[in-house]
């Protein structure tokens, strides 16, 4: 037996799967996207995580793989146009693989935090090029050889290269962007703009933290010799990071907002797993813990800071995440690094174990020198598409959501749910409707209203509407019972009164108006006297709370009984 191809093999298939593993991230990141923003806008947020990784592939194959390992200077590997597999000595076929799908998640940060009003086609061009030349270029100082790698600069498995890249390329785009309609008063408070769905968006983070362990541990490239133990010491500090930081902001959160914030929490999760991402096989698991405690606390804050200071709207909190995180686990190996870099050896670089400034000197200089680059490139790439194709959407198409505009999809859940554009219930609805380029025409202006009123009959006919808490159906429809009312029509709706919902809070922002679940119970009567439904609604409605309902009462000019063709007073009487 030949142990040595053994061994190799053995290698690469290790490899291979954690490719498959970072394949599968486009997933969660799709999630994650979809489900922290509005539901008009899930097919376009779909389409771009699937085009990340389509476009990305071949670009990268083009130019990127040669950019990056190839040999040309400490600053730019150079070109191997339509790249074999082996540009460099050591490089091949597992490589390339491997690192394409590095390239798509970089590339992907950035559709999150300029969800719901970029182009699509805007998208398709910046997301090439971060993966043709900005992703390869900082990519090569990192992992290629470059200069960095050359001082020592240590980033296991990309908390820069690939997440603080396209944290910083997010920060950038979003701000040029602009912010969301409704996102910000004229004062500049910043109004929250809940996600449609956290169920999709813990999938999210569950399949992203699974798929962590293939980005992370698949990084070793290697099972053979010191590779087994040391991907189990990623495994560990990996898990270690994203759990501590996870209850790290779920406590943060529930102190300052009174209640554990589900989003933050999830971003939380992310936190962990990015910042270990950089010293995963390096640190000890209690250095783990550490840095998943400080990334709790640099999610929450940076965000918010992002958010309410910078005035920076970010859906998804990409830019906290993946940016600020990312920034902060690179520095962090020159704090806790206590193994040697790749191996089960001890050598301690950290300077909380005696070794000194120099590694951390050397991971901030490598963590300047990468947002620099991005800075630099991605300001004049995102200028130049404003300034020609454009970047951004009319804002009639963004009120109406990018899935019909840009996809011609009326809604991406069909008949699965309905579609709120729910930017149009806040207090930016007068403006957002004065954009639209239709704007609809009052019922009065374009049918003549006539209030008819039968005071004068026998039997006057009313119509009594009851807006109460689901809570009190059962009670109340049995109260209405006891007096007689048999006939209702009862809907669930959503809505709030003056007080605008209950106060709630989304990653530090209060919600501008909540709508809330209710029912709302139609009944007609004529026999029965009106007052006496009102009394009997409001003695089983009546708490003395905020939201115990509304009543409200019309007149009705007829009815007519479709069955019998029988109108007014006796439409509504028993044909027995």
């Amino acid at each position: 037996m030949d142990f040595t191809a053994l061994a190799t093999s053995m290698d690469v298939g290790w490899t291979l799967i954690a490719a498959a593993l970072v394949f599968f991230m486009q997933a969660g990141f799709a999630m994650v996207e979809t489900g922290f923003t509005r539901a008009k806008n899930a097919g376009n947020i779909i389409m771009k995580n699937l085009m990340d990784f389509s476009l990305g592939t071949p670009i990268f194959w083009l130019v990127g793989f040669g950019i990056m390992f190839g040999s040309m200077n400490g600053f730019f590997g150079g070109f191997d146009f339509l790249a074999d597999g082996v540009v460099g000595e050591g490089y091949n076929w597992t490589t390339l693989i491997f690192q394409t799908v590095f390239c798509a998640t970089a590339a992907t940060i950035v559709s999150g935090s300029m969800a719901e009003r970029t182009k699509f086609s805007a998208y398709c061009i910046y997301s090439m090029i971060i993966s043709a030349v900005v992703y390869p270029i900082s990519g090569h100082w990192i992992w290629g050889g470059g200069w960095l790698a050359e001082l020592g600069f240590h980033d296991f498995a990309g908390s820069t290269a690939v997440h603080m890249v396209g944290g910083v390329a997010a920060l950038i785009g979003a701000s040029i962007l602009g912010p969301r309609i409704g996102k910000y008063t004229k004062d500049g408070k910043a109004r929250a703009i809940p996600g449609h769905s956290l169920t999709l968006g813990a999938l999210g983070v569950f399949i992203l933290w699974f798929c962590w362990f293939g980005f992370n541990g698949g990084s070793t490239v290697a099972l053979s010799g010191e590779g087994a133990e040391v991907a189990a010491r990623v495994f560990v500090t990996t898990n270690m990071a994203a759990a501590v930081a996870t209850v790290t902001v779920m406590c943060i959160t529930w102190i300052r907002y009174k209640k554990p914030d589900v989003s933050m929490t999830l971003n939380g999760s992310l936190a962990g797993l990015v910042a270990i991402t950089a010293g995963c096989d390096t640190v000890t698991p209690f250095g783990a813990a550490v840095i998943g405690i400080i990334a709790g606390f640099v999610v929450v804050f940076g965000i918010e800071f992002v958010d309410q200071k910078l005035k920076v709207d970010d859906p998804v909190g990409a830019v906290g995440v993946h940016g600020l995180c990312g920034a902060t686990g690179t520095l962090m190996v020159g704090l806790f690094g206590y193994y040697a870099y790749g191996s089960t050896q001890i050598a301690p670089v950290g300077l909380f174990y005696g070794g000194g400034v120099h590694a951390l000197a050397i991971q901030a200089l490598g963590m300047v020198a990468v947002i620099a680059w991005v800075v630099i490139t991605m300001t004049i790439v995102f200028q130049v598409i404003k300034h020609t194709i454009g970047l951004r959407v009319s804002e009639a198409e963004e009120i109406m959501g990018l899935d019909k505009p840009e996809h011609g999809l009326s809604s991406a859940y069909a008949d699965f749910m309905p579609v709120v554009p729910n930017v149009l219930g806040t207090k930016a609805a007068e403006k957002a409707a004065s954009m639209l380029d239709t704007i609809p025409v009052a019922v009065e202006k374009a049918v003549p209203v006539t209030k008819v009123t039968t005071e004068g009959s026998d039997h006057k006919l009313t119509k009594i509407v009851i807006v109460t808490k689901q809570s009190k159906f059962e009670v109340l429809k049995e109260a209405l019972g006891a007096i007689g009312v048999s006939g209702m029509t009862v809907t669930n709706v959503i809505g709030c009164g003056v007080q605008k919902g209950a106060a709630e809070y989304y990653r530090g922002a209060e919600v501008d108006m909540t709508l809330l679940p209710k029912i709302k119970m139609e009944v007609v009567v004529s026999k029965i006297p009106v007052e006496t439904v009102v009394e009997t609604v409001k003695k089983v409605l009546y708490t003395g709370h905020i939201g115990d309902g509304k009543i409200f009462v019309y007149d009705v000019e007829n009815v007519i009984k479709v069955r019998t063709g029988v109108e007014g007073f006796d439409a509504l009487q028993d044909d027995e």
